[in-house]
């Protein structure tokens, strides 16, 4: 038998062309979900095409590696760069059209604007990487006014980007519903991330780790330790492990982000951790 191959996936690279072939799903009475990317497309990214395509009748991915969202030090040129085997991927998934803009729609000569998200965007993340959220407001607002689709999919994996794009879109009044999804994982528990890919095997093998550590940390919680005491001994553990770095392990609102003394309330813990020159993050509800 001959093996299925999906259609070649059509690829709007404009403003103009998306939002034309969104206007004619909309004459049709079909719903839009959007699945912004940067693309180096993994399982968790085909996870929220899935989502989408179970809410919507037409489904768009972006592709766009935004460099506002990087520092000059960090990784925006060896960021893995794939649009025709993210293309396929997308397809097989069934997503209906990939957007991918260049640099010169998104930021044309002149462009001069940013968002900025205060309060949820100034702690963790925010104070490990202050350009990162002001990068990621500006392009997800761009990619929302663009679009303008009935709901947006993003995954629980960035957790606190979730939360800025969800504040972002309350106070600009954007028409879009926001949707949170399941962080997509390894069978070891690694959260799946393009990231993951710069690992060598000897990192690879304690990345799984990371996932251990906040399982634990979370059964310490739930056993009733103190939440500073706990983040303490996460943070060393991620060390013992062979983590060469930790830049957070934090016990937080799940709404606000804002520290707990107690799980009174939601809350969710957070890590952020390098392996070599490799840094990952998670999270998980507590």
């Amino acid at each position: 038998m001959r093996k299925h191959v999906s259609a070649p996936l059509p690829i709007a690279r404009t403003v103009a062309d998306l939002r034309s072939a969104i206007a004619a799903e909309r004459n049709n009475s079909r719903t839009t979900g959007l699945i912004p990317t940067m693309g180096a497309l993994h399982e968790g990214h085909l996870s929220l095409v899935r989502a989408a395509k179970q809410r919507c009748g037409f489904v768009v991915a972006t592709l766009f590696v935004n460099p506002k969202q990087f520092a000059p030090h960090e990784d925006f040129d060896r960021y893995p760069r794939n649009e025709a085997g993210d293309a396929d991927l997308l397809a097989s998934a069934g997503c209906d059209l990939l957007y991918a803009p260049g640099r010169s729609v998104m930021y044309p000569d002149g462009f001069a604007t940013s968002v900025l998200v205060s309060n949820v965007s100034t702690m963790l993340e925010g104070q490990m990487r202050p350009h990162f959220f002001g990068g990621v407001a500006t392009v997800v607002t761009k990619l929302l006014l663009q679009a303008l689709p009935d709901a947006a999919f993003f995954g629980e994996k960035d957790y606190q980007q979730l939360l800025v794009i969800r504040q972002l879109t309350r106070d600009l009044d954007i028409p879009v519903e926001i949707v949170g999804c399941p962080t997509v994982r390894e069978r070891d528990g690694l959260a799946l991330s393009s990231r993951n890919a710069y690992l060598s095997a000897a990192e690879r093998r304690v990345a799984s780790r990371l996932n251990v550590v906040l399982h634990d940390a979370i059964k310490a919680l739930r056993a009733g330790a103190p939440v500073d005491a706990v983040e303490g001994e996460a943070s060393r553990h991620l060390a013992a492990a062979g983590f060469t770095s930790v830049d957070y392990v934090a016990v937080r609102n799940a709404a606000t982000l804002q520290p707990v003394a107690s799980l009174a309330e939601p809350a969710r813990i957070l890590a952020a951790a390098w392996l070599g020159k490799t840094r990952l993050i998670d999270n998980m509800a507590v």
